[in-house]
């Protein structure tokens, strides 16, 4: 069977994807910024008949067609454009790769029949694109090459064995070297694919490279230029379709159970786990309700996931009934295999990553704080904040040194009375509108400020801190800095409080 390959370009892809979401009439560019200056991206039609071609700067654009209306380019939206179409285009063909930044090489050998010939096929591709609001030019030729070329210059087929004639009256340009070997090959009065071909290799390698012969011959079909599809990413979603419409929570949970099977299934086939998952109700009256919920960390448990649907769920208006569910894991990680057999056993670890799921899908995963320990001596500094979610607990690092109060709260003045022994706490202070009686004590630990940093809260300098027991029952951690002016009252601060 001779091989057959369909080549499909989207010269205007881009700007083709923006208006079918913004639709709008008269002369429209997409501006990418390259450097320190803004260039055409894409155009329609409009206003390349004005005069406005991709890679113009965008100021000479506006000069040229002051009434241009611009967006800036969506690179990112562009590519997945391009990637959806990739895989529609498997109606035509298992084996579908991207060609270039805005085209697709398909191998379509054994296919045309099922659409009535080659011709059919194309026919079919145009209509289907075209009906979205797509610009494309397609080919079909034996080799890579060939289709390409001829996909660039008005689209057609080349029957077997015709790709050296077919070729021929096209500019070099068209067999994908670039613009300074085209123009140095023009130079010399060789204008079409046609005056190259029968010339000797070796003269063109030593003139314009190696790469100017490899493509002529891989267009020609002297050299193989395989296919080679990217692999496919998973994709972890599954729908149910149900014979009467339903409405009542309960029928809905059970639904969405069997759905859960089927996903976590799938999930953990390729050792992943779900973070992030959407829920689609297709209501009988065209309406989709939809619920998404987020995860602590990955997870492919049926039951616990589904526990967190339960509120959503419930605030569903069903309407007239739900004729059909999908549900789609859009956010996954990796997760290792779990050991199997036996009963299913909720760990302290599950318990808690479940709370914060709660308690993230109601107030924002980001509102959901811990704590974390930090390698510093200084209180403020002992501890990091970060959302529960997206960091694992740590042990607190080896300390050395006297223990540290389990409540650590910003430095509160002590109010003192008397001068007491210097170097020593007061034996009686007020704190927080109460009166103390220091029992016992015992420091000092001197902390010294951490001199890379400038942080306005220990400009003060040294601080010494007292453990300090006193008679009313209260074990505070005090501290004072040396450093103040002798017989001053307002050295004196409390910073935690033992248990």
């Amino acid at each position: 069977m001779a091989k057959r390959l369909l080549s499909i370009r989207f010269p205007r892809l881009a700007s083709d994807s923006a208006l079918r979401k913004r639709p709008l009439e008269g002369p429209f560019a997409l501006i990418h910024r390259s450097g320190n200056t803004d260039h055409v991206h894409c155009l329609n039609p409009e206003a390349e008949a004005r005069g406005v071609h991709c890679g113009m700067a965008a100021t000479d654009a506006r000069a040229i067609c002051p009434d241009l209306i611009t967006r800036p380019a969506d690179l990112i939206r562009e590519a997945a454009a391009l990637a959806g179409l990739r895989r529609w285009a498997g109606r035509y063909s298992p084996m579908v790769a991207r060609d270039g930044p805005g085209g697709l090489i398909a191998d379509i050998s054994g296919v045309p029949h099922l659409f009535g010939g080659e011709p059919e096929l194309r026919a079919d591709l145009h209509a289907r694109l075209e009906r979205v609001g797509l610009t494309l030019s397609s080919a079909i030729a034996e080799t890579r090459g060939a289709a390409y070329a001829l996909a660039c210059h008005g689209g057609g087929i080349l029957p077997e064995g015709t790709v050296q004639d077919g070729l021929a009256r096209l500019p070099v340009s068209a067999l994908r070297i670039g613009s300074d070997v085209a123009e140095g090959l023009s130079r010399m009065g060789l204008n079409r694919i046609g005056d190259l071909a029968s010339l000797p290799r070796a003269p063109l390698a030593r003139r314009f490279g190696t790469g100017l012969v490899l493509r002529l011959d891989q267009a020609l079909g002297l050299q193989p230029e395989p296919i080679s599809p990217e692999a496919e990413a998973p994709y972890f979603g599954v729908r149910m379709t149900l014979p009467e419409p339903i409405g009542v929570q309960a029928d809905v949970m059970a639904g969405l159970r069997r759905l859960l099977d089927r996903l976590c299934a799938t999930l953990a086939g390729h050792h992943r786990g779900a973070r992030r998952l959407h829920l689609e109700l297709h209501r009988v009256d065209r309406e989709i309700a939809r619920v998404e919920i987020g995860l602590a960390r990955p997870m492919r448990d049926p039951e616990r996931i589904a526990a967190l649907f339960a509120k959503g769920v419930a605030e569903v208006d069903a309407g007239f009934g739900i004729e059909a569910m999908r549900l789609v894991a859009h956010v996954t990680e990796d997760q290792p295999p779990e050991q199997i057999g036996g009963p299913r056993i909720i760990h302290e670890d599950d318990a808690l990553a479940d709370l914060f799921s709660r308690l993230g899908n109601r107030l924002g995963f980001d509102r959901v704080l811990r704590l974390l320990p930090a390698a510093s001596l200084i209180p403020e500094r002992s501890f990091l904040i970060a959302p529960a979610a997206y960091s694992e607990a740590e042990s607190p690092p080896p300390h050395r040194g006297p223990d540290r109060p389990i409540i650590i709260f910003p430095p509160e003045l002590v109010t003192t009375k008397g001068l007491g022994q210097p170097g020593h706490p007061p034996a009686q202070f007020t704190w927080r509108r109460m009166s103390f009686n220091t029992l016992r004590a015992d420091g000092p630990e001197r902390i010294t400020p951490e001199w890379w940093f400038d942080d306005p809260a220990w400009r003060s300098g040294l601080r010494d801190y007292w453990r300090v027991e006193t008679r009313e029952g209260a074990r505070l951690w005090l501290f004072h800095t040396p450093q103040a002016p002798a017989g001053s009252t307002q050295n004196w601060f409390a910073q935690g409080e033992f248990a």
